[in-house]
């Protein structure tokens, strides 16, 4: 569902995303960790389009997003780190504005809405202006619409920042029940815990290189550690990996 072939990303002289190589099949949620430096928000806007890369392609369910730009973004989601939007309208102006850009119907539209409005428990807000938003209502926000047009692939970078606990516990059975139903997720974060909580797989960057993939046990045989906490596997190959340079 998600292809990435030598992706290069350079900035002047400073590679920020050397030769990347990762597939990522149809309804698995696929964490991508890595320090900060490491290359990981420069791929994910390559994969929005946000950003043109040197070399190298990226494929979105079979669309390349340098070719068939708007065939692979209307398939796809992508969720900031930081919620931009525009504040002057409401939230429910917000994301009919959004399912516009989608060219959903009405009828198709406002039935999505209250979907969303009930899922992420919009409802007291939802018709307030943005501009009011806390960061927390205004990141549900971000997410209600990414999820607006049934997306087949969601792109998104530590989407739990800003969000309170019961929140955090929403948004995660949310995105667990997503991916069961055959949503691919590929998803950054800092948050070591969620990842090892959420994710299939697991791919680590570092210094513009993926230095591990696989599962948590997968990873524990690259790192040659018993221990199976990821905080504790990620700490052992970003070391090693830093030593070698």
């Amino acid at each position: 569902m998600i292809e990435i072939n030598e992706l290069v990303k350079d900035y002047g002289k400073i590679r920020a995303v050397n030769n990347l190589n990762l597939k990522v099949e149809k309804g698995e949620f696929f964490g991508f960790l890595g320090p900060n430096g490491a290359g990981k928000t420069t791929t994910i806007k390559i994969m929005a389009g946000l950003l043109k890369p040197t070399s190298g392609v990226v494929n979105l369910g079979g669309f390349d997003i340098g070719t068939d730009m708007f065939k692979s973004k209307s398939i796809s989601s992508y969720i900031p780190d930081r919620p931009f939007l525009y504040e002057k309208l409401t939230g429910r102006e917000f994301l009919r504005f959004v399912s516009g850009l989608y060219r959903m119907d009405e009828i198709d539209t406002a039935k999505k809405t209250e979907e969303l409005i009930e899922t992420f428990s919009m409802a007291e807000w939802i018709d307030d202006m943005v501009e009011g938003y806390s960061h927390g209502m205004k990141q549900k926000l971000v997410m209600a619409q990414a999820l607006i047009h049934d997306p087949e692939i969601i792109i998104v970078d530590e989407p739990m920042v800003g969000l309170d606990p019961r929140s955090i516990k929403l948004v995660k059975k949310i995105f667990k029940g997503l991916a069961k139903s055959g949503v691919t997720i590929f998803m950054s974060t800092h948050t070591l815990s969620h990842a090892q909580e959420m994710c299939d797989r697991i791919g680590i960057i570092h210094r513009g290189n993926l230095i591990a993939i696989g599962t948590i046990n997968e990873l524990m045989k690259t790192a040659h550690t018993k221990r199976m906490e990821l905080e504790e596997i990620f700490f052992v190959l970003t070391e090693e990996s830093s030593d070698e340079k």
